[in-house]
């Protein structure tokens, strides 16, 4: 797509989703039974939405040109061009994008096409019963975890935890997405990214804090989000399941408080099973007093008695795996293999 094309789409193609202005959450009882969405194909139109942070034009024609070169049509929310500070416009405006989306019929899934701070601002006033009523994918990561893990719990909706739009799509991450979203693969293995497997950085380092293979419920995201989300009626519960966590510019101990936050809120140590993404930039600076990373998530998991890992290609890093929250998962800490169990959608 070449520039004037992009810009065209910017002032027209925004009109695709249906407008819903004003359209405020009902009280919704959690989900009783899983839904699954349609597959993805090929020629279907995605919708993008900015559900958090601004995204420069940059880097929204790269989110464009990313679900294109899949063989995907793309629609840009009406707001995705708002700003307001550090958030892609009001709240009002977020939420009308991802209400318009959801209930659009021409739209097959709704995409995030970046991250970043603002999900957790639009949390009680999310429509669930629409999107309930109107399941499809649904996918991002970051901040991008609260949404998800609101979604699941209200509705039933399985969302994905993968790359947002505008993420590098790499051999290895375009993999395990259409295995995931296109192909609906079942058993699907997802072991670690060959070049993070071989690398010395001590960043991509894999690591065995408890060993053990379990199969559970498959759900998490990034961690700071989970914390957040704690004392709300959106919090999250790891007890029963397989949990997954990374996080990003973190200083250890501040991922020892919000570890201690969720043993204390979201019963960690009554988790099956615990798998870590690349936690990028975790680490104490040189000369500081501190424990590593990999001392305090050890200290935090390895009490639980569940089997944990550290160093699974997820987070904020170029390759990533699709995680979808919400399905039957293993976890294998010998062969250092995820495997999803069921398929994602139908």
């Amino acid at each position: 797509m070449n520039r004037r094309q992009f810009s065209r789409q910017l002032a027209l193609g925004a009109a695709a989703p249906l407008m819903l202005p004003g359209m405020a959450s009902q009280p919704v009882a959690p989900a009783a039974e899983k839904i699954k969405p349609k597959r993805l194909q090929a020629g279907d139109l995605i919708g993008l939405v900015t559900p958090g942070s601004f995204i420069p034009d940059q880097a929204l024609e790269k989110a464009v040109k990313n679900l294109e070169g899949l063989g995907f049509r793309t629609a840009l929310a009406p707001n995705i061009r708002a700003k307001m500070g550090y958030v892609a416009g009001t709240d009002q405006q977020r939420l009308d994008d991802l209400h318009g989306m959801f209930a659009n019929p021409e739209i097959k899934a709704v995409w995030c096409a970046r991250g970043g701070y603002g999900c957790t601002r639009l949390l009680p006033r999310i429509n669930f019963n629409l999107i309930r009523q109107n399941p499809k994918v649904f996918i991002g990561y970051s901040d991008i975890t609260a949404l998800l893990n609101a979604v699941w719990q209200k509705t039933g909706l399985v969302g994905f935890h993968g790359p947002v739009a505008s993420s590098t799509f790499t051999a290895y991450t375009t993999e395990h997405l259409l295995a995931v979203l296109v192909e609906g693969q079942a058993p699907h293995e997802i072991p670690l990214a060959t070049d993070y497997a071989s690398s010395t950085d001590p960043l991509y380092q894999f690591q065995t804090l408890q060993p053990g293979r379990v199969q559970g419920t498959l759900v998490g995201g990034n961690l700071t989000l989970l914390s957040a989300m704690a004392g709300t009626e959106f919090a999250f519960n790891a007890a029963g399941k397989l949990v997954f966590m990374e996080d990003i510019d973190e200083k250890p101990y501040r991922i020892d408080r919000m570890l201690t936050q969720l043993q204390q809120s979201a019963h960690l140590k009554e988790a099956l099973g615990f798998a870590l993404g690349i936690f990028s930039g975790c680490e104490a600076d040189a000369g500081e007093e501190s424990l590593t990373l990999g001392e305090t998530v050890s200290q935090q998991l390895i009490g639980t008695g569940a089997p944990a890992v550290y160093g699974f290609s997820f987070g904020h890093v170029q390759h990533q795996c699709t995680l979808p929250v919400g399905i039957l998962a293993q976890l294998d800490t010998q062969t250092r293999i995820i495997t999803l169990l069921e398929r994602a959608v139908v």
